[in-house]
């Protein structure tokens, strides 16, 4: 959406050079059409493929100039000050004379002082041009035009399929308009026809279908990536305190309207051993918080040319911004950040930017950082404000190991009634949730391989076998746990 008010105001200022960056030109253009009404100054408009046309006026006669070169010659001889629209422009710029002819008409040496529009879906100025530009944002559509949107669409869809109505769903209606906002009303569009014309209908379903869509639009793949299987807090054994931590900040992370005095919820920390549930924990935070969960991976963050590491973080954050409400992961995070003199400064750029991010950031955009090694985190990043709370992640109890059990039998479609469930809690003293499930695994590979059914022996049997974690790196293990007893928040 283009602010035509906001546009006539850049004009009437007499910023000689406005970037715009869209897809929309349409949209565009008719808002200019709009802004030189109230002006009444010519309204020009380029491209390579229609050269020079005249917008605001029936009579659309106009100089020949198909080229780059002549459309700028002919606006430096114009006597009458006008508002030129250069489409996809931008590249006819590396070529010294059309800088210099543009600078001519931007410094107004030329026969009048016009207003260059230069629109593209990414614009790079040469650096003689850069300092005399003003970039304009475009106004993103808020719910309203979003609804109206959809509403449009259904309309649509119902018309083109002899009058069938599409079936909206009022819940799933309203998350997808949510996870719909930072999108510009050309790609939101693009969605709502997806999702519409999928099945007829706006349900449950489409949801992440429209979580997923936002995310691939914003094309950060690889670096962030969009996680669909969001885990839910009874998936996951134990860890109550945790869970009632975020039960009690949901509705104030999602509505966003927190009470006078209180600061909406920022993020944590996750320390723990290995295979406790660390992770799980990440995706039940975006469960119980009912957003979509982005992972950051700090391993494809980085990158050999110079810049372009700090680049990737900016890029990942900002889209994580502009996915906003979500729960950003950032897994064994002490692995990206864990700071060096042999990479030139790097790491310390990263951690930089990602503190200063932590500090500034405005939207609800919810951290969750996992780390098994505490020693090798930089202080800076542990220290009080950085995140609302630091949690451990301990060895599973005896309720949580039985809890555990139950989780993992009953996906894999296992009666409970055959296992006595505190026995084999008892027996998986010291084992990880992680532990417990390749337990679960191991026995059902060995009931298999004997054609029979699962049953107590064998699951026994699988943790006799096993040496876990706590037994292998004892010592580890309990540095870790004497280290955070005085420091961090139990989990459980």
């Amino acid at each position: 959406m283009f602010d035509t008010h906001d546009l006539a105001v850049r004009v009437r200022s007499g910023n000689p050079l406005l970037l715009i960056e869209t897809h929309e030109e349409d949209l565009l253009v008719d808002a200019f059409r709009h802004v030189v009404a109230e002006l009444f100054r010519p309204l020009w408009r380029w491209s390579i493929t229609a050269g020079l046309q005249r917008l605001d006026m029936d009579d659309p006669s106009a100089p020949a100039a198909q080229d780059s070169s002549a459309v700028l010659d002919v606006m430096r001889r114009d006597a009458h000050r006008g508002l030129w629209l250069l489409l996809d422009f931008h590249p006819y710029l590396r070529y010294a004379m059309n800088v210099r002819m543009l600078r001519e008409v931007v410094l107004g040496q030329a026969a009048a002082r016009h207003t260059v529009v230069l629109i593209g879906s990414k614009i790079e100025l040469p650096p003689e041009l850069e300092p005399l530009a003003t970039r304009v944002e475009m106004r993103l559509p808020d719910e309203a035009a979003l609804a109206k949107l959809m509403r449009d669409e259904a309309f649509s869809y119902s018309r083109e399929h002899g009058g069938k109505r599409v079936d909206i769903e009022a819940d799933a209606q309203r998350a997808v308009l949510k996870h719909l906002r930072g999108l510009t009303l050309l790609d939101a569009r693009r969605i709502v026809r997806e999702l519409i014309h999928h099945d007829g209908r706006i349900g449950a379903r489409d949801v992440t279908e429209a979580q997923r869509a936002k995310f691939e639009l914003l094309g950060r793949g690889g670096i962030l990536s969009f996680e669909p299987d969001v885990a839910q807090m009874d998936q996951v054994a134990g860890l109550a305190r945790l869970k009632a931590w975020i039960g009690q900040r949901r509705a104030v992370f999602i509505d966003g309207n927190a009470p006078k005095g209180l600061d909406p919820p920022k993020g944590v920390l996750l320390l723990g051993v290995q295979g406790c549930g660390k992770s799980l924990a990440a995706k039940a935070c975006a469960g119980g918080f009912g957003v979509p969960l982005l992972r950051l991976d700090f391993g494809a963050l980085y990158n050999k040319y110079h810049g372009e590491t700090e680049r990737n973080l900016r890029d990942s954050l900002k889209t994580a911004e502009a996915m906003s409400p979500c729960v950003l992961w950032c897994d064994e995070i002490e692995k990206g950040l864990a700071t060096s003199n042999s990479d030139d400064g790097v790491s310390r750029r990263v951690l930089g930017s990602l503190l200063t991010w932590m500090s500034e950031r405005r939207a609800p955009v919810f951290l969750v950082a996992t780390a098994n090694a505490i020693e090798q985190l930089p202080p800076e990043f542990l220290r009080k404000g950085r995140f609302d709370e630091i949690f451990f992640v301990d060895l599973p109890n005896a309720p949580a190991r039985e809890a555990a059990f139950r989780i993992h039998l009953e996906r894999r479609e296992q009666p409970l009634e055959p296992f006595d469930l505190s026995a084999l809690a008892a027996a998986a003293d010291g084992f990880s949730g992680a532990e417990i499930e390749q337990a679960v695994v191991s026995a059902l590979y060995a009931a298999y391989g004997d054609g029979a059914r699962l049953d107590q022996a064998r699951l026994l049997d699988a943790l006799r076998s096993t040496r876990p974690l706590s037994v292998l790196m004892a010592e580890r293990v309990q540095w870790l746990r004497d280290w955070a007893r005085e420091r961090c928040v139990p989990a459980d």
